[in-house]
């Protein structure tokens, strides 16, 4: 595939409708965002425990909780692995997107791996365009449930983002929007689930961080999900008909990246 095929994976992994909407969604955001504010805060329970503001989906006009460990221009990157390691991998995604979820359940443990062996670390950018693609709130309500993750700790939001793919639900059934469902999910990894993690997840103590973090990706360039970047080059992680590449081709296609770099330098 071309580089350019790579930045728009899931546009071009499919013909189908709901590949369209993806791209469509992304030109109509903004105009989206207030709206999406609004009815947010009357979901979650009328305002009362919300940092959401009335402009930008909450990024102006309004006091912003921000979670720790919270990286990048106006804290709207989430890091995992070691800071000092040679290489960044940026990935982009959506937790409703299935092709998300196909590519964390195929090649997630490698993704991860070469992360905790210093290879790389990972700055997540995360999106929420399949809320208004398709309806519902669940990506804002997982993207703010994972704002209180990583306010546990990098490696609290990672395992949170793990399990979030691996029970993710039919993204036509907005089945995130369910809080019960988020807390149930963040049961299973172990010590997050805190009175303090569950009051934030419950009060949307982080949605307006989470607006804020969806508009940074909006303003990208990005224009699919998932999309994977090495050292700013795209690594193209899904085949022509949309499925992950095996684990060992990624680790390879890591591998001859990184090689490339070093004799480029």
């Amino acid at each position: 595939m071309s580089d350019n095929q790579n930045t728009k994976n899931e546009t071009k992994s499919s013909r189908s409708a709901r590949s369209r909407l993806h791209t469509e969604q992304l030109r109509r955001r903004r105009a989206h965002a207030r709206w999406l504010a609004a009815i947010t805060t009357i979901l979650l329970g009328g305002g009362t425990a919300l940092a959401i503001g009335t402009a930008s989906g909450g990024a102006e006009g309004g006091q912003v909780t921000m979670p720790a460990n919270a990286s990048g221009t106006d804290g709207t990157v989430i890091v995992y692995g070691r800071a000092t390691a040679p290489n960044t991998l940026d990935v982009w995604e959506d937790f409703r997107c299935p092709y998300c979820g196909k590519l964390e359940k195929a090649d997630g443990k490698a993704i991860q791996q070469l992360a905790d062996t210093g290879v790389y670390k990972i700055r997540y950018h995360m999106g929420t365009f399949l809320d208004g693609n398709l309806g519902g709130h669940g990506s804002m309500e997982a993207l703010q449930a994972a704002g209180a993750a990583l306010n546990e700790g990098a490696a609290r939001f990672k395992a949170f983002h793990d399990v979030l793919y691996a029970g993710q639900p039919d993204e036509r059934t907005d089945g995130f929007a369910d809080q019960s469902r988020l807390l149930a999910l963040a049961a299973k990894v172990p010590g997050l689930t805190t009175p303090a993690f569950v009051q934030a997840v419950k009060d949307g103590t982080y949605a307006g961080w989470a607006h804020k973090v969806s508009d940074a990706f909006n303003r990208s360039g990005v224009d699919g999900t998932p999309t994977l970047k090495l050292n700013g080059r795209p690594l193209a992680v899904l085949d022509g008909a949309g499925n992950p590449i095996a684990p060992a081709q990624y680790t390879a296609l890591v591998q001859q990246s990184v090689s490339g770099r070093s004799q480029r330098s």
